[in-house]
């Protein structure tokens, strides 16, 4: 199907859709927050839509026709090959800002959130909101108020939403403060093998939460009290760190968080829960010392930062394509490590002069890439908490490793079967050996081929098999991209900018 077919055969789609609903195209458009020329530009087949407006006229319409979330529906074709140049700003991050949508849930009045990544994933966060009385409104500029409700109806909670999200476990920190029994679905989100919450509870039991797991949800009950002792994590997870500053900002008195995680999203939250009134001292470190407040109620606005796993995207695919870039508003103090490694690889890059991001904190870089000849890696490719490796960033070191000449060992300890992923490269041509479910060798550098795959169930591997296909001349297709969708905002969009050539397909 041509390009302009598949545009025409989509507007009628719309269309047909759009008046099912008894909407006007000056209706759908205010919904939109677009122009009803723009609308009737889309249903003429006259115009590009992106991934994220199908997302949202589908959400508008409650169509699943044009919805991306139905499996094998949305689709890449790759012409591959092509040098990248020019410039690109790295949005902001989309772990923050599912984190900060559901620490939202403590303040009492409203809540602005400055340049939010529209994605999938807050997309299914709001939903969730939405449905237990939250009203959320999107503002110019990806800005998103959340307005709260007097009372929150988690009876009527979208459970269909929250099964797809992992983020709805952080629920249980907020809502402890609200209610004294409630229930909350199984967590969803990648397919990366059985991921426990129970370092979830095992915090948060020090406030007086206790829960009994069911066949498909949670049944939680809450004696608020505030923790006797200092919390000490099991392991250093994000979200786990996430829940219990959540449930520690609204418990006065002083807890103390010891093997905390010191990652970025952790820090948008203290900063975003420092405006709310909470003070907080150990920012980047693994103690924090969060001294609670009673109740929060004032109108707030907070920018969250970049996204330093969005930066190593297009880090990458400079790499593969052995291209010069520069990539604006990088966070640097979450990218150190990796760029020592792929300087000791043999990576070329400039830096430019840090400043500051929007939330005042966070330190900010301009990267320019250059073209280089890599060297596999001589120790083994690894993730450790921050400040080391970052784990989600480990797939990406997997890809370019297959650009490098020689051997390297990729190391995917934290995730089950995420490493085997890594494998569906071979069909692009690359050399890679799976050792066991955590462990891959990487033999390069690889001479790419084009190839039709499908797209993982997992964000990163996903992202690097698209990647891989920028560099491999000819045409490639990969199917059933939501989980891109997920983390990424119109990333093919934003790629093409750079020179890459993506189309978006549907078969409808």
């Amino acid at each position: 199907m041509s390009s302009t077919s598949f545009k025409q055969k989509l507007g009628h789609v719309i269309q047909k859709a759009r008046l099912s609903r008894g909407l006007t195209q000056a209706e759908l458009a205010k919904e939109l927050s677009t122009s009803q020329s723009a609308i009737n530009r889309i249903e003429r087949g006259g115009q590009n839509v992106s991934l994220e407006m199908i997302a949202r006229i589908g959400e508008v319409l409650s169509s699943d026709i044009v919805s991306i979330n139905r499996p094998g529906t949305i689709n890449f074709r790759v012409h591959g090959g092509k040098k990248l140049s020019g410039s690109i700003r790295v949005n902001t991050s989309k772990n923050a800002a599912v984190a900060l949508l559901c620490a939202s849930l403590l303040n009492r009045g409203k809540t602005t959130f400055r340049k939010v990544a529209r994605i999938e994933e807050v997309n299914r966060i709001i939903e969730v909101l939405n449905s237990i009385g939250v009203k959320t409104i999107w503002l110019e500029g990806n800005d998103l108020e959340i307005i709260p409700p007097r009372r929150l109806k988690l009876e009527d909670m979208d459970i269909k939403a929250a099964e797809r999200t992992r983020t709805v476990i952080m629920f249980l920190g907020p809502l402890l403060h609200y209610h004294s029994k409630f229930q909350l679905p199984f967590a969803g989100g990648c397919n990366l093998g059985t991921r426990t919450v129970e370092p979830h509870l095992a915090g948060l039991k020090h406030f007086g939460l206790s829960v009994k797991a069911y066949d498909n949800y949670y049944d939680v009950h809450s004696k608020k009290q505030t923790p006797k002792r200092p919390i000490i994590l099991i392991e250093r997870g994000d979200t786990v760190t996430e829940n219990i500053l959540l449930a520690a900002a609204l418990t006065p008195g002083t807890t103390t968080i010891r093997n905390a995680s010191a990652n970025y999203m952790v820090q948008d939250i203290c900063f975003f829960l420092q405006k709310l009134g909470v003070k907080i001292d150990g920012i980047g470190s693994s103690t924090l010392r969060i001294t609670g407040v009673s109740s929060i109620d004032k109108n707030v606005s907070y920018s969250p930062s970049e996204d330093p796993i969005e930066a190593m995207s297009f880090l990458s695919a400079a790499i593969v394509t052995k291209s010069e870039i520069t990539i604006q508003r990088a966070p640097i103090e979450f990218l150190e490590i990796e760029l020592q490694v792929l300087e000791h690889m043999g990576f070329e890059y400039e830096l430019s002069r840090e400043y500051k991001a929007d939330n005042g904190s966070t330190r900010l870089v301009d990267i320019t890439t250059r073209a280089s000849q890599l060297s596999a890696a001589q120790d083994k490719l690894h993730s450790v908490p921050f400040p080391g490796v970052n784990m989600d960033n480990l797939p990406f070191l997997g890809l370019i490793a297959a650009t490098a000449k020689g051997r390297s060992l990729l190391h995917d300890w934290v995730y089950e079967n995420r490493a085997i992923y890594l494998t569906e490269l071979t069909k692009l041509g690359a050399n890679i050996q799976l050792l066991d479910p955590h462990r891959v060798t990487i033999e390069g550098a690889t001479k790419w081929q084009p190839a039709e795959l499908i797209a993982p169930p997992a964000l990163r591997p996903s992202v690097v098999i698209l990647l891989a296909m920028l560099a491999a001349p000819g045409t490639s297709i990969l199917r059933n991209i939501y989980s891109i969708a997920r983390g990424y905002e119109d990333l093919a969009a934003r790629l093409n900018t750079l020179g890459a050539d993506i189309e978006l397909f549907r078969e409808i």
